[in-house]
């Protein structure tokens, strides 16, 4: 086969959490499918590391989950905020019913390592690295394929499905030409890294005097976000890195003999512009777009990342059966919107409604805040819903596809 002309079943342009899932079940299924990542590893910090019981759930259902926990991780039972000097529990997943009650924090690419390598087992799964998508192929008005740069030249992939799974600055969901809708959104992130202490107390949210701060546990280092109105990234700048530096300790005084750690703008500090806008329709003829390409969410409770999974899931159960029966149609790809388009609808509402209520006006706001006097009396009553809202969505997908490998391996001993 020439290297740089290649005939697959289903070419997923992204190598994020959506597209890797995706193509780790359609190649379990057998499925001859290829995920195309522009990068040479998946090693980019500042991205979403909360994986959360709706994955861990998945995981146990293929039969990973032993292994996967043995990655380095830490386990958060309870999401806790500290609003001003009081602390309140957000979500306590003790609630549940899953196999995991807790929430996950593992660095991206140590979950997308992962599924490469579990992908291993199959061969009908190929992973391609540095191969950056740059057009989509057409014939006759449906999508044929694609085309990608890599360090060898230009890569052309053709395949009966595309997948769109390249993030919320999809280049596929342009070139597409289908149409958005942008939610909107009042605020933007900007992430550092800020070393940490076992000492350190561990509340992940922190809200005071119109700034917000997010802490995710990186054993030897904080991930920090400080949200910032929309478009004020600039304004900050100007005011220079010691005023960043002051915000930080502002919301977290433990951190003052450290904030020195972030010295340049353009190495510890990264700008996260916050978007909330979906598709109209997923698909066309020949191509179907899934997680941020389809829906870009809000950082708001961390779901966005397990909220593609439950995509991929759903794609893979209604996709696998289709390649089986003969071609992918529009039927099948409708079908894939149909099952995941109310659970996104929901998702967003929610994520729109806490920005526009709750994160403007904080951020609006200089004044010292408190906990509600009411919050006790609505804890306990709300505490189930919001855990479940956060900790599993509002429809958990589970895995139907099969696993030809072990059905192989079944049939083989029975043979013997």
């Amino acid at each position: 086969m020439d290297p740089q002309n290649l005939q697959t079943r289903c070419c997923i342009a992204g190598g994020g959490p959506a597209g890797m899932m995706l193509g780790f079940l359609l190649g379990r299924a057998g499925i001859e499918t290829i995920v195309l990542e522009k990068h040479a590893d998946f090693l980019r910090d500042f991205r979403g590391d909360t994986v959360h019981p709706s994955t861990l759930e998945l995981m146990y259902e293929l039969g990973l989950l032993q292994d996967f926990l043995k990655r380095p991780h830490q386990e958060l039972p309870q999401i806790r905020a500290q609003i001003g000097s009081d602390e309140i529990v957000g979500a306590d997943f003790s609630t549940l019913t899953t196999h995991c009650r807790f929430v996950a924090l593992m660095p991206q690419w140590d979950f997308l390592n992962f599924l490469a390598e579990q992908g291993q087992r199959y061969p009908a799964f190929h992973v391609r690295m540095e191969a950056e998508v740059s057009g989509l192929l057409e014939e006759g008005g449906r999508i044929a394929g694609v085309r990608a740069k890599t360090p060898a030249g230009e890569l052309e992939v053709r395949a009966e499905l595309v997948v769109g799974a390249d993030g919320r600055s999809s280049l596929v969901r342009e070139r597409s030409g289908l149409q958005v809708d942008d939610l909107g959104a009042p605020m933007d992130v900007l992430w550092m890294r800020i070393s940490r202490r076992p000492s350190d107390p561990a509340p992940l949210l922190r809200l005071d005097r119109g700034k917000l701060l997010v802490m995710l546990n990186r054993e030897d280092y904080w991930q920090v976000g400080l949200v910032i109105r929309k478009g004020g990234a600039g304004e900050i700048r100007e005011k220079g890195m010691e005023a960043l530096r002051g915000s930080v300790v502002e919301l977290a005084p433990f951190l003052k003999d450290r904030v020195s750690e972030l010295g340049s703008w353009d190495d510890d500090v990264k700008l996260l512009t916050v978007k909330v806008d979906r598709l109209r329709q997923w698909w066309r003829p020949g191509l179907l777009c899934i997680g941020d390409a389809a829906h870009a969410m809000s950082p708001i409770g961390g779901v966005g990342i397990n909220l593609a999974i439950q995509d991929a899931v759903a794609a893979a159960n209604i996709l696998a059966g289709a390649f089986q029966h003969g071609t992918v149609t529009t039927d099948a790809l409708s079908a894939v919107q149909r099952r995941r388009a109310l659970p996104t609808r929901l998702t967003q509402a929610m994520q729109v409604t806490i920005q526009n209520h709750v994160t403007a006006p904080l951020l609006a706001s200089s004044k010292p805040l408190h906990a509600p006097w009411y919050l006790p009396f609505l804890d306990w009553p709300t505490r189930r819903i919001r855990s479940r809202f956060l900790g599993i969505g509002f429809r958990a997908e589970h895995i139907r596809t099969p696993d030809v490998v072990a059905s192989q391996a079944d049939r083989l001993v029975f043979s013997t």
